[in-house]
């Protein structure tokens, strides 16, 4: 899926992709200290025709940075991963590294940023170098009917994206938008961070929740 040319150009950067400085120096600073890491941009993750998306913000530097899958490696792939298996979205058992044979079913797992960024926060220029590869992965894979945006950045970045209003569809956990002239439904989480779920801002609960909507839309 990688080597897909669509009309926004590759679905994933190239492994050596120098189009953010900041995120380049933080990566070649990461490849010296642990050379046996990803250290690069994070590509997709997927089942092929997957109906559904899920958009997190950026991989974890311990996370996906380092294993090379999205939510690969941290907490918030322990949850999201179990919860995916639990409402069939996924099968076989996560195990938090990329040889762990877990595959997706009718979904998909990116972010809106593929490298990692200083402190988990990309700059809003970052955010929109990498829209050109979100746009690509929806062209790629036009079966996706229902988008999940873990958390308020991936919920904007997406929407901005798709040229469609933010004032038009307030995040909340929980919400679900129609997005008119898109064939999408859009449906907002909580990101599934430590530190949401530690704060209780995020109870498995609540995730559970979000996951039934998902489940009840695609049957």
């Amino acid at each position: 899926m990688s080597d897909y040319i669509a009309d926004h150009g590759p679905v994933d950067p190239p492994s050596d992709c120098p189009a953010c400085p900041r995120l380049v120096a933080l990566r070649e600073e990461l490849k010296a200290a642990y050379p046996d890491w990803h250290n690069a941009p994070v590509p997709s993750f997927g089942a092929d025709a997957p109906r559904l998306l899920i958009i997190g913000l950026a991989p974890g530097m311990k996370g996906a940075n380092c294993t090379g899958r999205p939510f690969t490696g941290d907490y918030a792939g322990d949850l999201l991963y179990q919860t995916m298996i639990e409402f069939g979205f996924a099968e076989g058992t996560y195990k938090a590294r990329p040889d762990d044979g877990l595959q997706l079913k009718d979904s998909m797992i990116t972010n809106a940023v593929r490298c990692l960024p200083p402190q988990n926060k990309p700059t809003g220029a970052e955010i929109k170098t990498c829209r050109p590869y979100l746009l690509s992965t929806l062209d790629a894979n036009p079966s996706i009917k229902a988008v999940l945006a873990l958390g308020r950045i991936a919920h904007e970045t997406f929407l901005s994206a798709l040229d469609q209003r933010r004032a038009s569809f307030a995040f909340a956990h929980g919400a679900r938008h129609e997005l008119p002239g898109t064939g999408l439904t859009l449906f907002d989480s909580y990101h599934c961070s430590r530190y949401n779920t530690n704060t209780g801002r995020l109870t498995e609960e609540m995730f559970h929740s979000v996951f039934r909507q998902i489940r009840s839309f695609i049957p």
